[in-house]
């Protein structure tokens, strides 16, 4: 694991979603124009020592970060709701209304990064929240970034996916490839596919890391300068 960049003022939050109180970690560098909310595969969660180098590194590019656990503690080993991603997309969903709202991230475009599971809940999210309805106006995601993705979890999806979105996978993630190629066909946005030469699912080899956060925050800033010229 390589070292964290230089932290920033971070804090815990809570976020009171439907049957659930999600816990956070919200951390905003000064001029930021987005936000990038993760939401974490199974078995994993807000303290990731994997997604918490990967927000230094967009911190560090200009951009706030909010670590979420979308289970709570007596939720996580249940394997079923690991795998319910309705209810992780509903919930992300959720957490992506309370920082249109939350005074510190108001304002702040919206993007995902998803990992192994989490990526098919930020999938499946970004067309829940661009509809208006009882939970407040549409909001448009302004960038997806996929780690070692499941995106074939949230099949209904794929086709009414419109957020640019890049899916990153490790060379020698052997079984995940053809399932993110898969993705890569049938969704109709901009879209493309880095493969981490060397790379397994976790991204544990020498530079792997490093990477991964570079490939994410050139993706989210080139996009978030993008819809700021539209």
């Amino acid at each position: 694991m390589p070292d964290l960049p230089r932290d920033r003022e971070q804090e815990e939050v809570e976020i009171a979603c439907p049957g659930a109180t999600l816990h956070g970690i919200l951390g905003v560098p000064a001029g930021a124009e987005g936000v990038v909310l993760f939401a974490h595969g199974s078995g994993s969660g807000r303290h990731s020592p994997r997604n918490n180098y990967v927000a230094g590194v967009l911190r560090e590019h200009g951009l706030a970060t909010l670590l979420l656990d979308l289970l709570t503690e007596g939720e996580e080993f249940d394997r079923r709701m690991v795998f319910d991603i309705d209810l992780l997309a509903a919930r992300l969903a959720g957490a992506t209304r309370w920082a249109a709202v939350n005074p510190k991230t108001q304002g702040l475009r919206p993007c995902y990064f998803g990992a192994s599971t989490g990526a098919a809940a930020a999938l499946q999210a970004s067309v829940t929240v661009r509809s208006a309805g009882p939970a407040g106006p549409g909001i448009q995601i302004a960038a997806i970034v996929s780690r070692g993705g499941r995106p074939d979890l949230a099949p209904s999806s794929l086709d009414e996916v419109d957020t640019p979105t890049l899916l990153i996978v490790g060379g020698a993630d052997i079984p995940v490839i053809p399932l993110n190629e898969g993705a890569v066909k049938r969704l109709r946005c901009e879209k493309r596919l880095a493969i981490v030469p060397g790379a397994t699912h976790l991204f544990e080899e020498p530079g792997a890391l490093e990477e991964v956060a570079h490939l994410a925050a050139d993706w989210f800033v080139d996009h978030l300068k993008g819809a700021r010229t539209r």
